[in-house]
């Protein structure tokens, strides 16, 4: 065996690269769903919980928390491994996500926007980092001109 054999990092095959993109893709579509559909319906549900004027506070609190969190998964993620850490943010989304359809206050919602967001933070960011490591940098073209 060559020592540039034994140095060379061993890349997953191209089904197990498909297999994570659609783990990877299913998480962030996850919470590319949940914003849709919030967007939408967050009016009416603070309304309904008698908040209007707090329906700011429901969206700030989530961005708010999955921006602050964003760089704490991902050191999280570099210490622990990115599969665990980011099936624990996907179940801390899913979590807040509950318990927001289970809101009885416009106070409570915008509790678990804010659990929510600290989820929704580790989704994306844990994901792109996940792309990084699965995903082969491109060799450079020997010989090729532009």
């Amino acid at each position: 065996m060559t020592t540039e054999a034994a140095e060379s990092p061993a890349y997953l095959s191209h089904k197990q690269i498909v297999l994570v993109m659609v783990g990877v893709m299913s998480g962030m579509l996850l919470a590319a769903l949940d914003q849709s559909i919030v967007g939408t319906a967050l009016p009416r549900i603070t309304s309904e919980l008698g908040g209007l004027d707090k329906l700011s506070w429901v969206v700030t609190a989530y961005l708010l928390t999955a921006t602050a969190v964003t760089p704490l998964w991902g050191k999280i993620s570099d210490l622990y491994g990115r599969r665990l850490i980011f099936q624990i943010a996907i179940s801390i989304f899913l979590v807040g996500s509950a318990l927001c359809g289970f809101s009885q206050s416009i106070e409570q919602l915008i509790a678990f926007r804010a659990l929510q967001g600290i989820g929704g933070g580790g989704l994306f960011s844990i994901a792109l980092s996940i792309i990084g490591d699965v995903i082969p940098p491109r060799e450079p073209a020997s010989g090729r001109t532009s």
